[in-house]
């Protein structure tokens, strides 16, 4: 693959690991808007968040090439991948870094835990224009057929204009039929949480583990300018969000009561 001066560089990659469904659908969306680096977890880092490998070797395996696209495995998270690329593999910075279709909803706070968002946060971080991709179904075997349209979408209005430094996009796509899909909402986070419990099973050796469940509680069901909703209600939740964490509104608060 060669990276003309003019062409639009992208860098690519997941938590679901390198065969995922969802990463062959979004690789060949994406191959439409520029020349592609597709870096990914050589398994599923689903939940790793923005983890780090530092106590095994990362590595990286070169795997296939087109006029269109690279593509590479990297045994480390998807956080690894976006550095790795970044540092070594790409000839210049990207474009813009895209990372998904995830398997499974990442609105509410389900954005902090994700591996798909932590590798688009990574992206924001270097200053590039970045975007996490999720559909609402956890099935390996998940249509993402309606998830075309809106990618495209969402990629021609990242062309158009960059994000801000330090923000990037959690867009979510419900399981519905594209027809079915009734546009865009650009909306805010879902205040809710998990609600975890772990099952005690045993092993064929007779031996205790514990396997995580859950449900997931949103805390404002009524509210109608929340991902949670626009999902819930057939619409593709696209919410800006930023690296910056830190509570603006109670630092005021927080000074005055250090002061007593």
């Amino acid at each position: 693959m060669v990276v003309e001066k003019g062409d639009k560089l992208i860098l690519l990659t997941n938590d679901d690991g390198l065969y995922a469904a969802g990463l062959r659908t979004l690789l060949e969306v994406i191959e439409e808007f520029g020349k592609v680096v597709l870096v990914s977890t050589t398994e599923s880092m689903s939940g790793m968040s923005q983890a780090l490998t530092v106590k095994t070797q990362l590595r990286v395996k070169f795997l296939e090439e087109t006029d269109r696209h690279m593509i590479y495995a990297c045994n480390g998270t998807p956080t690894d991948c976006v550095k790795l690329a970044i540092n070594q593999l790409l000839e210049r910075m990207p474009d813009w870094v895209v990372s998904g279709i995830n398997h499974g909803s990442n609105a509410s706070v389900s954005v902090l835990y994700s591996g798909t968002m932590a590798a688009a946060i990574e992206g924001c971080l270097y200053g590039v224009s970045s975007v996490g991709f999720s559909l609402n179904n956890i099935s390996p075997a998940a249509d993402f057929t309606a998830c075309k349209k809106y990618i495209r979408i969402v990629m021609k209005k990242l062309a158009s204009e960059s994000l801000p430094p330090g923000v990037c996009l959690n867009v979510n796509i419900p399981a519905s039929k594209k027809d079915e899909i009734k546009g865009i909402k650009v909306c805010r986070q879902a205040r809710g949480n998990w609600k975890e419990e772990f099952e005690k099973r045993k092993d064929p050796m007779g031996k205790t583990y514990y396997w995580l469940t859950g449900i997931f509680l949103n805390h404002e069901p009524e509210a109608t300018d929340t991902d949670e909703w626009a999902i819930t209600n057939n619409y593709v939740s696209v919410v800006p969000v930023q690296v910056d964490m830190t509570a603006h509104w109670y630092v005021d608060k927080l000074k005055a009561r250090f002061k007593k």
